[in-house]
């Protein structure tokens, strides 16, 4: 005879999690790592690119616990959308990076030597134009801004790591865009 208590459920372990239970955390982490490297994996073909995504997910899991709401879905479903959804967002924030890279590279196919002093001066003036344009948004179009542009990240990522809602994000990153355009011009 088995005197071992049954195993919580998973929506047990995450109403658990919400009220701050390391130990439900542990356990949960414990029988879904799987899942989660492996529909990381999947979508981004790169052990460190998925172990990442991971550890993202996991964060996730643990600050959203509280609002985990049964009506909209089994633990399972919620673990496999967070997870592709954040996979996805680092695959196209990756994408875009690439794009950047080959972007300068077709600008200065050698090095910056390559340029004249007259264009090292415009492209130097240009980015300087650019950097003030940037000081000059406020604070929240601003920190959008250098994380989208110089940090690289996704709307996504930059909404998790603020902290609000996608559309908030989107609305300060048009609105630094447009404010951006008056200060500099049509060509940013």
């Amino acid at each position: 005879m088995n005197d071992l208590p049954p195993e919580p459920g998973d929506v047990d372990l995450i109403q658990r999690m919400g009220t701050g239970d390391t130990e439900a955390f542990t356990l949960f982490q414990r029988r879904h790592i799987g899942i989660i490297y492996s529909t990381a994996h999947r979508i981004l073909n790169n052990d460190t690119d998925a172990e990442d995504v991971s550890q993202e997910v996991l964060f996730m899991l643990w600050e959203k616990s509280p609002m985990y709401d049964i009506e909209r879905g089994k633990p399972v479903t919620w673990i496999a959308t967070m997870t592709r959804n954040k996979a996805i967002d680092r695959l196209r924030s990756l994408q875009r990076r690439s794009r950047l890279q080959d972007e300068v590279r077709l600008e200065n196919p050698g090095s910056v030597d390559a340029r004249t002093p007259a264009q090292s001066l415009h492209a130097s003036e240009k980015n300087e134009l650019v950097r003030s344009a940037v000081m000059k948004l406020n604070p929240d179009q601003r920190e959008v801004i250098e994380m989208l542009y110089f940090s690289g990240l996704s709307q996504q990522e930059i909404s998790d790591r603020i902290h609000k809602p996608l559309s908030t994000v989107k609305a300060r990153i048009h609105r630094g865009m447009v404010r951006l355009r008056k200060i500099v011009g049509p060509g940013i």
